[in-house]
């Protein structure tokens, strides 16, 4: 006997978030204000004094159910529509034919109270918009039935077939985190504190009181390089790559295709006895809005976060298939001014992408699909003109990653310009032909 049918919400009317939304959107706001209560209510005297401490929590609280109250949405003919605000009204409009992924994020508290919350992400980063925050299988129905909207299919049509391209081992991420340059960072300051506590104790205090807020930064940056790569699975199906990957906070992510705009492997040199790299994503259209910005503030995806190296050219096969194969190495001169990357830099390039490769402990490799490129840039340093180098600079879309060609011969350099930017053209003709079209 077959299992019923599961009904499909009308998301044509308006809609409220879950009752319990205000609790997990207010969450995080709630850390820092009960560890000061607890700590004030101890030295507290007075009756008095106790409301007083207690009015911060009561004012987060009335906020967050306010913010629920005022806060609806439906699906408004083409555009996925959310009001909010209470003063200043706001109505967001979001055009579903833009779509480009839409995730289902689960943080540690709404995992716990059985939630989860729909990020849509369109092509222009400013209509990106979410619906925070929803019951798990209701953010799942809401998910499927905005996909089948925006692909113009059935709303009960199944989902495409995904295959497992990589898996993150447990043991190596734990590992590769130890071994981490943020890890070095918080056992120097401990072994700072120690030797501070038996040459100078009255200065213990104070130097921790001074460095708190940075170590609680590294201590961050640490977890969440650990929980974004916890059970990392990478999948491609017919929309592009999907990623599921956390330990407290979960994430169901889609990278659509041709929506790559750099690919970035590292090889730390603590990780090169095992032959371990790190495999990151520029992802177009993945600019965070104010309250993303704070649950999530990576700027680049990270897909291997540390595999072999045979695991993460599988991965590039998927992203790059026809990316540059063979480096060219830099002129001997340029020992003189890179004494220590020289060993590292090298460039190539075809009609699909350029490569680099440069560092100086850590060896960084970027390609760039050509089609992506957003500027080119030839620089030449007082130390480059003696020694008759120059740079080349390819700027990518979005700003966050740049493939330097480091100390080229200048016409070599002049003339990989002039190549670089025909050849850029070229591959920006299909994208131009797609847009008017």
């Amino acid at each position: 006997m077959s299992a019923p049918a599961v009904a499909v919400r009308d998301v044509t009317a308006w809609q409220r978030l879950h009752p319990l939304s205000p609790v997990v959107r207010t969450g995080r706001a709630f850390v820092p204000v009960v560890v000061v209560l607890l700590s004030t209510l101890t030295t507290a005297q007075r009756r008095e004094d106790i409301w007083w401490h207690l009015g911060p929590v009561a004012l987060i609280a009335v906020a967050g159910v306010v913010s629920w109250l005022v806060t609806r949405w439906r699906v408004e003919g083409n555009d996925l529509r959310v009001e909010s605000g209470l003063l200043r009204r706001e109505s967001q409009r979001i055009p579903l034919s833009r779509v480009q992924a839409i995730d289902i994020v689960r943080p540690g508290i709404a995992r716990a109270l059985g939630l989860a919350e729909v990020r849509v992400r369109t092509a222009g980063a400013g209509d990106s918009g979410r619906l925070a925050y929803l019951r798990v299988d209701e953010a799942e129905r809401v998910r499927a039935r905005l996909l089948a909207l925006a692909h113009g299919v059935a709303a009960d049509a199944p989902t495409p077939p995904e295959w497992l391209l990589y898996g993150q081992r447990g043991d190596r991420l734990s590992v590769s985190v130890l071994l981490s340059r943020p890890v070095g960072v918080l056992a120097a300051f401990g072994v700072a504190v120690l030797v501070t506590r038996f040459l100078a104790p009255a200065a213990v205090g104070p130097l921790a009181s001074t460095s708190l807020a940075y170590v609680v930064g590294v201590a961050t940056l640490v977890w969440r390089r650990f929980n974004g790569g916890w059970r990392l699975q990478v999948g491609e199906a017919a929309d592009g790559l999907r990623l599921r990957f956390g330990a407290l906070e979960t994430t169901a992510e889609t990278i659509p295709r041709g929506r790559v705009q750099a690919v970035v492997r590292s090889e730390p040199v603590a990780w090169r006895p095992m032959g371990w790299v790190r495999l990151q994503l520029d992802v177009a259209g993945h600019a965070r809005g104010r309250e993303e910005r704070q649950s999530d503030t990576r700027e680049l995806r990270t897909v291997v976060p540390a595999g072999a190296t045979a695991e993460a050219e599988l991965l590039l096969d998927r992203i790059l298939p026809s990316r540059p194969g063979a480096l060219r190495p830099a002129p001997r001169r340029a020992r003189w001014k890179s004494p220590l990357r020289y060993h590292w830099l090298g460039y190539d390039w075809n009609d699909a992408a350029v490569v680099v490769t440069s560092g100086r402990i850590t060896r960084r490799t970027t390609w760039v699909p050509l089609a992506r490129v957003q500027s080119l840039r030839l620089m030449q340093g007082p130390v480059q003109r003696r020694l008759r180098l120059a740079s080349l600079h390819v700027d990518a879309a979005g700003k966050r990653v740049t493939a330097v060609v480091r100390d080229r011969d200048v016409e070599e350099a002049e003339q990989l310009l002039a190549a670089l930017a025909q050849a850029c053209r070229r591959a920006r003709e299909p994208l131009r032909r797609d847009v008017t079209t």
